[in-house]
């Protein structure tokens, strides 16, 4: 079908803008070193800024986890990365519009099994 044929069917869909993304590798204390190890070559491959490795739960994140900051042009690349070298390491990617609760339910990705995040500490918007 052509890209007319959509539009017929109602209005065109409106969507915010994607500042870029961050991808949380999530791990347990023993896959520290795994998660530094894939930290440092998405780094050493995309340039990408590395966060704080946090040993416990912080913010919406059940565990362990470090955020990878992501230019909203590679994310392609990198999610191509991160899917073939996670190492059995869950991944969660999410856009950054500026809303937070949508960002970390409905702009997501999950590489691996998704886990449940805390998200009392968002305001419905």
């Amino acid at each position: 079908m052509g890209r007319s044929a959509g539009l017929r069917y109602g209005a065109a869909m409106t969507e915010p803008t994607i500042r870029d993304f961050h991808a949380h590798i999530y791990y347990d204390p023993e896959e520290v070193e795994r998660a530094k190890q894939l930290a440092a070559a998405a780094h050493e491959r995309f340039g990408l800024a590395v966060g704080r490795f946090h040993l416990g739960p912080v913010g919406p994140h059940p565990r362990g986890s470090v955020q990878l900051s992501v230019p909203r042009d590679d994310f392609g690349g990198v999610a191509q990365f991160l899917a073939l070298n996670r190492n059995g390491l869950t991944i969660f990617a999410h856009a950054d519009t500026g809303n937070d609760l949508a960002d970390h339910t409905e702009h997501v990705v999950w590489f691996g099994e998704s886990e449940p995040l805390n998200l009392s500490i968002f305001t419905r918007e």
